[in-house]
This record gives C-alpha cells, structure tokens and sequence, in this order.
C-alpha cells in the first residue's frame, strides 16, 4: 500500500501557501518546510521494556526561511492557527526583523549568498509500505520481542542480557515556496538485536545483527534471522586472541565497507565544509584517490533504504551523485546556501535534524559500487590477512583525511585460506588515498544498512545509510 500523505497538512497547506504568500511581500525569496511524522520505538531487554510512540524522526512543525540583500533568516514554529495566516505572518516577521538589525548593529560578519532559484514544480510521492506504524500492534510486537530476547539468552553463549529494538516513522514533509509545492510520505524501518557476555578474564564482548529500510513494520520480521547467526558470533568473538600491530592483507564485509565509505568520504566531502575551508577533499576534486576498482555514489536516490527521500529539506530533488569515478574524485555532496557560495549546483543533501533545526550538507546513503570477484576468490588471493567482520564505530579528520575505524572481529588468512583464528576487537587507521588506493578487488554482491545515526560533530543528528560489496584492499590494523 501507498504510505498516505498527512492530512494534517493537507489540510494546513492552503494557509501555508498564503502565508509564503503574505511574508513574498517584504522578502526576495520565502519557503515553508512543514512537518508531521509519527512513529514509535520498542526496545525490550532481560531487565527492561520501553514502548513509546516518539523516536528520533518524529515531530510536528514548521520553519520559515526568508532572504533579503544578501542575508538569510529562519523562524521555526509548531503552533499554527490556519484562520490567522496575516497575525502569524506579522509575528514572524517582526521576530525576523529583529534577527537583521542585530546582525547590522553588531556588525557581525556573515557570508553574503545569493537568492535561490525557485524554479516551478508540483511533486506528491507516496512511498509504498504493507504496514505504517501508526497502524502497528505495539502489544503484538513486544510479545514477538521478549520471545526474540528469551530464545537468544538461551542460545548465545554466557550471554547476560540480550536486547531487541525496533523503531519505525512515517514521515511527511511539505515545502511551499512561491512557485514550488512539494509533498512525500515514506516509512522507513530499522531494528536490532544485540547481546553481550564477558570472556574469561572479565572484558565484555558484543555482539549485534540489524535490518532496515524504506517501508514498514514488516521489515522487523527479519530480526529472527539476524538472531540464528549470533550464537556462533559470541563464540568466536569470545575465543578471540588479541591482534598482533601491523599491515596487513585485509577484506572487509559489506558493513565494514560501508563504515569506511561513511567515515572516508562522508564527512569529508560534505560541502559545507569546503566553505570552511576544514576538509581536504576540496584539494582533491578530480585527483585520483583510489584504485580503478573504486566507484562511490551518494544521494538518496542510491538505495531504497532509511533515507530515500523525494526532496531534501530545503526542496532540491534527491540526487545520485558519482563522487567517486574509477577512483577519481569528482564533487562532494552539498545543500542549496553552501551550493551558492561555492558556485555550484545543490545535490539533495540538505537535512535539518528536525524542523527546529538548522540545515547542513549531510550524508544519505553512501555506498560502494560492486566488482565482479566472488569472496571466495578474494580468499584465496590473500597470502596473510584478516577477512574483517562487523563494524562497531568510526570517526575521521576530514582536515587531514585520517580515519579510524573500530571492527568488531577479524578471521585470519594464512596461503588463500580460513585458518579458524579470529581476533577482536580491532582497530583499523589509515590515509584514505592510501587505504582506497590499494583496494584490488571487489565482490559482485553489495548491501546498504541503515541502523543508527550520525551527528556533525558532536550534535545535529540525521539518519543516514551506507555499504558495498567485500573489498580486498591494506590497512593498518591494531
């Protein structure tokens, strides 16, 4: 079924078109995001249950952003009278204007941007989804789940708790301009399931599987599956033996694939820091960053996965943008303002945490293409190495283009084949250029997760989703 458009804001959407309408008269350019999505989440562990119906991605409200001689101004608000458009329009105006005169009395340095395009354009998407979750039997589902939670402290070994979440959102969002009215609903979907037992000297091990998507409740049905493999998991993360430092040989799993792709060129092409000046990705536009066998798109249009959106926030078309071309690095990724101020063209990557919010360049789906190895293949290439599975976290310096990654186990390679040797945890350092540079080959399959979320720094948190197929490549690992 379509995932039906808010009547919420079906119904406010003529007096919002008036109110862009009221406040055109004093400002150059004016748009209206407006928001209605709703959702729960449930997490069930041995020793608690959590069912609410909010979660990161729910939220009710509005933002105005208006522009005049050079400076851009925004004004967010949830409490809408739809038979009062020209008193709320008198309201935001005079808290906008006192925004312009503090700017001008303190002198405070601004970057003076353009006005945007506002190009004519209607657009309704509704996403498809068996089942929303506003329409969810939550009661059903933490029954589903404490049984999930039960079976794997059973079954994992020396597990102490074992946990099972699940959240999903049905988002719409409609954008109003003067000559622009847009409109998309989609749910998306993610779930997980984790359990953590201690070794014999006392440190706790983890260990997790996850599924996620654009669509419904129903994606939640695969968590039982993730839950077959983690009994073998926790014996082989508990039986692990430390790293020994070094280079090495390495092939990574389509998660570890898509942590490097997040953290090597997620953050650093993210546009908005090139107006910075704070990544070194700008130095690199079309220079080779890494092997021929190294393509990378980014854009909600990659993946039918957490974040395929129609629009982005500030109204720009979800994009697929080639960042990587056979190595080659051709353009980042960038919202409308930043877009402007560089003097190029935006590429759906505008996202507000919520409508209260400010938008930045953020990440989508980031995601490797696939090659035409088999794992197999890629196995047996290896003289002495490490098959590397499970990411944990990561973080980069888009400045020096460092990254480390943290993974959750490693199986060694010894002449092309498993020994049945795995250490754990693992910590995985690199230069980008080099770390993708070596990268020689790459498997058919590919897949994108969308568990999580990522923040700009320390805050500013957005779904995004990443991956690829197994790569064969080098790395620093310790």
């Amino acid at each position: 079924m379509k995932a039906p458009f808010s009547p919420y804001l079906d119904r406010i959407a003529p007096a919002i078109r008036a109110l862009v309408g009221e406040l055109g008269r004093d400002y150059d350019y004016v748009s209206v995001l407006s928001t209605d999505s709703v959702g729960f989440r449930v997490a069930i562990s041995r020793r608690s249950k959590s069912v609410s119906n909010t979660n990161m991605t729910t939220e009710r409200g509005n933002v105005v952003r208006v522009y005049r001689g050079g400076l851009y101004s925004e004004y967010a608000f949830n409490d809408f009278a739809p038979d009062a458009v020209a008193e709320t329009a008198g309201a935001i105006r005079a808290e906008l204007e006192k925004q312009f005169r503090l700017l001008a009395r303190t002198g405070s340095a601004v970057y003076e941007t353009g006005v945007l395009a506002d190009e004519p354009l209607t657009l309704l998407v509704e996403k498809e989804a068996a089942l929303l979750p506003e329409r969810a039997d939550l009661s059903a589902l933490v029954e589903r789940f404490t049984a999930l939670s039960d079976e794997g402290l059973k079954t994992i070994p020396g597990a102490l708790d074992c946990g099972v979440n699940g959240i999903s959102t049905h988002i719409s969002k409609m954008f109003v301009t003067a000559n622009r009215f847009l409109r998309q609903s989609y749910v998306y979907t993610e779930g997980s399931i984790f359990a953590y037992a201690p070794t014999e000297d006392g440190e706790m091990r983890t260990v997790h599987g996850g599924v996620s998507g654009c669509g419904g409740v129903e994606i939640l049905d695969g968590l039982r599956a993730k839950l077959s493999s983690l009994p073998q998991t926790m014996r082989d993360v508990l039986g692990a033996e430390k790293i020994v430092p070094g280079e090495y040989e390495i092939i990574t799993d389509p998660t570890v694939t898509g942590l490097i792709a997040h953290e090597a060129f997620g953050h650093g092409v993210e546009m908005d820091m090139f107006v910075k000046g704070r990544a070194l990705g700008a130095e690199y536009i079309d220079q080779r960053v890494g092997s021929e066998l190294v393509t990378m798109h980014e854009g909600a249009r990659c993946d039918e996965s957490v974040t395929a959106y129609a629009f982005d926030d500030e109204g720009t078309l979800a994009g697929d943008v080639v960042e990587i071309d056979r190595g080659i690095l051709r353009t980042g990724i960038c919202d409308a303002l930043s877009a402007l101020r560089l003097g190029t063209q935006p590429t759906g990557n505008g996202k507000r945490e919520n409508y209260a919010h400010k938008v930045y360049t953020r990440m989508t789906n980031t995601v490797f293409d696939s090659g035409s190895d088999t794992l197999e293949d890629m196995i047996a290439s290896v003289k002495y190495g490490y098959l590397l599975r499970g990411m944990q976290s990561g973080m980069e310096d888009p400045k020096h283009w460092g990254i480390q990654c943290i993974i959750d186990r490693g199986y060694e390679i010894a002449d092309g084949k498993l020994t049945g040797k795995v250490v754990s945890p693992i910590v995985m350092t690199g230069y980008v250029p080099d770390l993708l540079g070596s990268v020689s080959m790459a498997s058919m399959d590919r897949v994108v997760e969308g568990n999580g979320a990522c923040g700009k720094g320390h805050k500013e948190w957005v779904k995004v989703a990443d991956g690829g197929p197994y790569l064969k490549t080098k790395a620093r690992l310790g």
